[in-house]
């Protein structure tokens, strides 16, 4: 039978082995590969968002941090894998906001809850919005579309990074604001549809700024009005929808990083601080010339800004008449 003091000693080696474990354990993050989910295709400004943030945790946090593109219905295929993984930190999603919030009104039923599913980590960016086109000649200006539209109703197509997308949603709030109807072409993410718009396939498009800037730049597109209240910094040439005649269309994009729902908190915070970081004036300098502004935030800031467009989006989606699918 052991004597006192030899259970002594082997109690406080087991207290020091799991204290041990316990601190390593807490200290490991990350331990592997993180997987970066985006749940559009390669090529649009979320998928440019991601790998620029995942090359700078990389450098911070020592491991891999990797996109994976999981493209197609509007966010229904890529968002689930988040919700469904292990709440351990290593499977995020890097989201725009039409997964989180204008999702919920434009279908009847989804894959995965935006609120029950997800620890919210941290928005990253906002993304102002303008008006694009392909033929000058033919829409020179946001009146020349309005005066288009209304004598053709249905007759103008806009593209839009599918269902739900912050470019659809631009274009449900053209028409309410200019009261004109429009043809909706939904593609699989906002490079299909700067391809389709590129090639005429499609009259116009709301798009996201960094999406535009470079074909704007290049003379291959053309930007007839900025969905904000002031003329943005990258095109101070182009008015705001209101200058050009269209008032109370002000709307932007923002994206966030999420976590599957019950990853411990350490770990939300841990990736908090390093996203904060992440974002250094080199970085957000570059993003400016897109016409991205860093917006980073609190977990709990997120997580109200997540409920409260939902109710937003819902009531815009109501007025313009769309039935969810």
């Amino acid at each position: 039978m052991p004597d006192r003091r030899t259970t002594l000693a082997c109690a406080a080696a087991l207290a020091a082995l799991s204290f041990s474990g316990l601190s390593a354990a807490q200290g490991k993050y990350p331990d592997q590969t993180v997987k970066l989910v985006v749940a559009l295709p390669a090529g649009g400004s979320v998928d440019m968002i991601a790998r620029a943030l995942g090359q700078k945790l990389n450098a911070s946090l020592g491991v891999p941090f990797i996109v994976d593109n999981r493209g197609g219905a509007s966010g229904q295929i890529g968002m689930p894998v988040v919700a469904k993984a292990a709440p351990d930190g290593h499977t995020l999603a890097v989201s725009p906001a039409s997964f989180l919030t204008t999702n919920k009104s434009v279908f009847k039923s989804l894959p995965y809850d935006p609120e029950a599913d997800f620890t919210p980590v941290t928005r990253l960016v906002n993304q102002p919005m303008v008006l694009i086109v392909k033929d000058k000649q033919k829409y020179p200006s946001v009146a020349a579309l309005v005066a288009a539209a209304k004598a053709k109703p249905g007759g103008i197509t806009f593209a839009s990074s599918g269902d739900g997308s912050p470019q659809h949603l631009g274009g449900l709030l053209f028409e309410s604001r200019a009261k004109v109807k429009m043809l909706h072409v939904p593609y699989k993410g906002g490079a299909l549809a700067i391809n389709d718009t590129l090639a005429g396939t499609v009259d116009v498009m709301f798009a996201v700024m960094p999406e535009a800037v470079p074909h704007v730049a290049s003379g291959k597109l053309h930007a007839l009005g900025v969905m904000s209240p002031t003329r943005s910094p990258v095109m101070p040439q182009v008015p705001t929808m209101a200058e050009a005649g269209v008032a109370d269309m002000n709307l932007s994009a923002w994206m966030a990083l999420l976590a599957p729902a019950k990853t411990p908190r350490p770990i939300v915070d841990q990736l908090n601080r390093a996203v904060q970081a992440a974002f250094d004036p080199e970085l957000k300098a570059k993003l400016a010339e897109s016409g991205i502004e860093v917006a980073t935030s609190s977990p709990e800031e997120l997580q109200r800004l997540i409920a409260s467009d939902i109710k937003l989006h819902a009531e815009l989606v109501k007025s313009a008449g769309l039935v969810p699918q």
